[in-house]
């Protein structure tokens, strides 16, 4: 028996115990995916009904809840039975309340039922019936409202009173009016010869309080569809509103492992605020990345930074492969499920690619520190220089009595494009570049970690890493610091954000051009780059143009540094290492929808499945394969 079950939130989740004695599987799903799998419960049956055949169906709760799921098995032809008894009144037979219409027959639920054959049941004539007292009840309820245990359940929630009173002090017209707070930055000139000092300086106090008025606390906020890991956005954006800006940051943390870092790097323009009601108005959406990197500085600034509660330690022992974003995530929700949480990194650093992916001007270091000393605090250990498939195999791991495995362990294999000339000295890819600026500091004069230093610097691609590499090679010293880029601006997947501060610091975009050949002098340095120029054609899989080769164009460009930075593909050592781990044609992890592999016991999450993804993305992986593993691991 596949038991099935489903309420808002976890607080609604009755009878798992219950269930999960009686059946052979018990699947949840809540509507604000707080326990078990985000979704409706329809979704969960269909799921079981695609996947192997059912004889029968027995649906019991809410009337409406049994309508769809009526409506589903009837399409499948699947017998189905409903249990009416929440609509029994008095339950003796003397009311006649509960009559309704079965296969065309007035029954009386506790008289002929309470079971019934669902697919003859009028549900929406039962429906009508049921809300025959509607008014009534809003009244009734409505005067809970000044019940105390209430006001402590709501007390954060939209109908609180203070933030009842937010939106009553400022209307909302008159809040879609003010303008988007634009963040301090460096200036130009000054910042692209400093290699670790921020460009975006944050918003101030005024500045913050202003932009959050600017939020309409909207009913059903869109903002929140659109972010990976459930941040109840407009929740910490009125705190900010009211001034309570540690009550802000507390917020982002219960459902975000990294706030700092998200609110630097993920690209908000394409999740949460493009979901943004402004934006249906014509206006600018609210600047919640902006918000977010506020709350999370002010808290780590003013001294007071909280640690996430965590739940009493229940002795089990889980292992994190790989400490970027996706394991961050994954290890702080664990923790504050109460597991014993260990995360293993190959490198010397933890963070993965958040150090040595992302320059300090974009990303400081400190910042990261802070957020995995965090993590520290909530009792997950960090193990360094240790390769899991080289260093310790996932079997040994096992042996040492971990319950449960994570692997994070991303994308650190670069492309390249397998031209001519293309292994010729300081040809190098981006990964290497950045590694060895970033985390090595090779640019130091004291570090012992060369990198080269061009004078003429071509970086090939057009995404955030490319734009950090030719930003930072500027930096570095270039007098021509040059993006060149296969398909026209518009097509570039780089944040708007970064294409503007690459522009505004020098750097050349020779789009529409593509690499097809290094030349290299006596020593075997590359000394020039042959560019095929381009013209874009249909749109290709990815909905962006395909670019076309224009027959006989070329152009032949002086270089003495390239830096190709054409996408990555999985690291393949921990995946190899695993037997019998399903793969993906690209060496990518192969799992399903609860991030969980062909081997049940191990989750994957981030780059290692992706192929590549944004932070906020391989944190939302993180968070989905942590309540996955949990519900798995609580259940033996």
């Amino acid at each position: 028996m596949i038991t099935v079950l489903a309420g808002r939130s976890k607080e609604l989740i009755i009878l798992e115990k219950e269930m999960r004695e009686s059946s052979d599987e018990v699947i949840i799903m809540t509507d604000d995916g707080s326990y078990g799998r985000k979704g409706l419960v329809t979704e969960g049956v269909e799921e079981v009904i695609k996947r192997e055949k059912v004889n029968k169906c027995f649906a019991i709760g809410p009337a409406i809840m049994m309508k769809f799921v009526c409506l589903l098995t009837k399409k499948y032809e699947i017998p189905t039975e409903v249990s009416l008894n929440t609509i029994m009144v008095d339950g003796t037979g003397m009311c006649g309340a509960c009559r309704i219409t079965i296969g065309g027959k007035t029954k009386f639920v506790c008289v002929d039922g309470p079971e019934f054959d669902g697919h003859q049941v009028d549900f929406d004539e039962m429906l009508k019936r049921m809300g025959a007292f509607k008014t009534i009840e809003r009244e009734e309820l409505h005067k809970l409202d000044e019940c105390e245990a209430t006001k402590v359940i709501d007390e954060n929630g939209r109908t609180a009173p203070w933030r009842e009173a937010l939106r009553k002090a400022i209307k909302a017209k008159d809040r879609a009016n003010i303008e988007r707070c634009q963040m301090n930055e460096l200036d130009p000139e000054y910042r692209s010869h400093s290699r670790k000092e921020e460009v975006n300086q944050g918003l101030t106090k005024e500045q913050a309080v202003a932009e959050a008025q600017r939020c309409l606390d909207c009913a059903n906020p869109g903002c929140m569809t659109g972010c990976p890991v459930g941040i109840d956005i407009p929740r910490f954006i009125k705190n900010i509103e009211r001034g309570e800006f540690l009550e802000a940051a507390k917020t982002l943390k219960e459902t975000s492992a990294l706030p700092a870092v998200c609110g630097r790097v993920c690209p908000q323009e394409k999740q949460c605020e493009s979901k943004c009601i402004h934006l249906k108005m014509g206006k600018e959406a609210v600047a919640i990345g902006h918000l977010e990197r506020f709350a999370a500085d002010y808290e780590r600034e003013s001294g007071q930074i909280s640690v996430p509660k965590v739940g009493e330690k229940n002795g089990i022992k889980v292992a994190v492969i790989g400490s970027g974003p996706a394991g961050l995530s994954f290890a702080g929700d664990m923790a504050k499920y109460g597991y014993d949480v260990t995360v293993f990194e190959a490198l010397h650093e933890i963070g993965g690619v958040l150090k040595y992916g992302i320059p300090e001007f974009r990303l400081p270091n400190k910042i990261v520190d802070v957020e995995i000393e965090n993590l520290a605090k909530m009792g997950v250990t960090f193990i360094k220089d240790c390769i899991v498939g080289k260093t310790i195999s996932v079997e040994q791991l096992e042996e040492e009595g971990f319950k449960g495995i994570f692997v994070a362990s991303g994308a650190g294999l670069p492309n390249f494009m397998n031209i001519p000339g293309e292994n010729s000295i300081n040809i190098m890819s981006s990964n290497e570049y950045l590694t060895r600026v970033n985390l090595m500091d090779a640019a130091s004069p004291d570090s012992d970690t060369p990198v080269a230093f061009g004078k003429n610097v071509a970086v090939i691609g057009g995404g955030n890493t490319a734009m950090d590499s030719v930003r930072t090679a500027k930096r570095l010293g270039a007098e021509r610091a040059m993006i060149i880029y296969r398909r026209s601006e518009e097509e570039m997947p780089a944040r708007l954000e970064e294409v503007k501060h690459a522009k505004e610091e020098g750097i050349e975009f020779l789009t529409l051009h593509n690499p097809i050949e290094y030349l290299a002098d006596e020593q075997g340095r590359v000394k020039q780059v042959i560019l095929q120029k381009m013209e874009l054609g249909e749109p290709d899989a990815s909905g962006r143009r395909s670019p076309v080769p224009i027959p006989g164009a070329t152009e032949t460009v002086d270089i003495d540094l390239a830096i190709v930075s054409v996408g990555v593909s999985p690291n393949p050592i921990v995946p190899s290492s695993i037997k019998g781990l399903e793969l993906g044609r690209k060496g990518t992890i192969t799992v399903n929808d609860q991030m969980q592999s062909s081997i049940p016991t191990i989750y994957a999450g981030g780059d290692i499945v992706r192929g590549g993804a944004t932070v906020i993305l391989a944190m939302g992986d993180g968070r989905r394969a942590a309540a996955a593993m949990n519900e798995q691991l609580s259940s033996k």
